[in-house]
């Protein structure tokens, strides 16, 4: 009994926000579109939007117009917001979450901007 209530408890919650791992998914695949982004995190469509003008806003994603689609370039060297992280960038965040797939997605991206 208690271990189902720890198991739906734990269901119920996070340790990270919705903003970490939308910012989470663009790391892996700067084009994603913004209706997949929400699938994957768990939200709805406007508010995977409204979490991406957030970032936008807080200099840590930069959106580039590429014909149709938007390509999100991530500012690794930005520092985290809250108090008690804010010794901590975007990319070290990054790299603890995604570890390797952090250096292929990094990897990726440059590939794309041509350099």
């Amino acid at each position: 009994m208690a271990t189902r209530r720890m198991n739906e408890t734990a269901a119920t919650w996070t340790f990270f926000s919705n903003h970490a791992h939308v910012l989470v998914c663009l790391a892996e695949n700067p084009l994603a579109r913004l209706r997949d982004i929400a699938v994957l995190v768990g939200v709805t469509e406007r508010t995977a939007v409204r979490v991406v003008s957030d970032l936008e806003e807080a200099g840590v994603l930069t959106r580039v117009k590429e014909g149709r689609r938007n390509r999100y370039v991530i500012n690794a060297d930005a520092h985290l917001r809250h108090p008690l992280e804010s010794h901590c960038t975007v990319g070290e965040l990054l790299a603890t979450i995604l570890g390797e797939r952090a250096d292929k997605a990094d990897a990726a991206t440059r590939g794309q901007r041509g350099s």
